[in-house]
């Protein structure tokens, strides 16, 4: 099996810096300290309303870094232009409401796909490797194809908050339907990434589908830095994902 990449957001980290107003806690040291757990890339998502991350918490990134950033964004002429600017590793376009908590489903790319595709062909030639995150459906996964997306991450919100919730056949239906979609992209040379929701009770049958190659994870892993430690809570997520594979 090949080696299956964690990727750690560090948005919440931000979070938590920004309830204060100060410079406590460090998105940057958090990702320093990812990479030295075991995390094979970042992830950070630049909201419109910089919510947690911020412009210069990206320009920290870029050059602290040793491993890949995973520039997650809205399909925005502003973010495309700070992309374009950076040129990071990856660039992940992901759907983006004022009003929600947490991105709320996968982009929309059946109904945008002109537009997406013109949008995500400067960022291809910079050399940003770009992922479309979207729902497990065949229409958009093809979509995404159609306008020459190299990745995409599947969203796994509903299986994992049907878990969560009890709602064990409903998870059961939600994690066939990744499966198969995880399959239909891998087919027509789609890189599969796959996160949203992922906790160490959930992650175990996500990471043993063999297309996926990617998974993104920080929500649960900065909420369960706060009683493990951020080091401990990364290498129990790794443990378990090398588990699946093997």
């Amino acid at each position: 099996m090949t080696h299956l990449r964690l990727g750690v957001n560090i948005d919440h980290v931000a979070t938590v810096r920004n309830a204060r107003g100060g410079i406590y806690p460090d998105p940057l040291r958090a990702a320093r300290l990812a990479q030295e757990s075991g995390a094979d890339g970042i992830t950070a998502h630049l909201r419109e309303d910089r919510r947690h991350i911020s412009d210069a918490d990206i320009e920290g990134l870029m050059q602290v870094l040793t491993v890949p950033l995973n520039f997650e964004m809205a399909a925005t002429d502003e973010m495309q232009a700070i992309a374009l600017r950076h040129k990071p590793h990856a660039v992940c376009l992901v759907p983006e409401k004022r009003e929600e908590r947490t991105t709320e489903g996968g982009l929309e790319v059946a109904r945008e796909e002109n537009k997406l595709a013109h949008f995500i062909a400067p960022l291809r030639e910079a050399g940003c490797r770009v992922s479309i995150f979207i729902a497990a459906d065949r229409a958009q996964i093809e979509a995404a194809h159609r306008i020459g997306a190299e990745v995409i991450e599947l969203h796994t919100g509903a299986y994992c908050d049907s878990f969560a919730e009890g709602r064990f056949e409903d998870s059961a239906r939600e994690l066939e339907r990744l499966r198969e979609m995880s399959g239909l992209a891998d087919s027509l040379g789609l890189e599969v990434h796959a996160g949203h929701g992922l906790t160490y009770d959930t992650v175990t049958p996500i990471a043993a589908f063999p297309e996926v190659k990617e998974l993104n994870i920080g929500h649960f892993l900065i909420g369960e830095a706060i009683f493990l430690g951020l080091k401990p809570a990364i290498i129990e997520m790794r443990r378990l994902m090398d588990a699946a594979r093997a």
